[in-house]
């Protein structure tokens, strides 16, 4: 399994997909992203934006934003 999580220090919609990632027991790997906007080029070029979080899970293909929706993805996929 390759799950990669973009994220920024001390962003509490970071910290949600974390706790979710923690309470499935699921490896990953940590990017950290620059606090500037305008700075966030790694994460703009693996999902097109600048926003964090962003979730990449190599073995499914996907790619995405928003706290709420990466929760219920890892849920459904990897709630077992």
């Amino acid at each position: 399994m390759s799950l990669t999580l973009y994220r920024l220090e001390g962003c509490p919609y970071c910290e949600a997909v974390v706790d979710v990632l923690e309470e499935l027991d699921l490896a990953f790997e940590s990017v950290w992203v620059e606090g500037l906007h305008s700075e966030r080029d790694d994460v703009r070029r693996v999902s097109g934006q600048r926003q964090v979080p962003v979730l990449v899970d190599d073995d499914h293909g996907v790619t995405m934003a928003e706290s709420e929706r990466i929760a219920e993805y890892l849920r459904t996929t990897y709630g077992g």
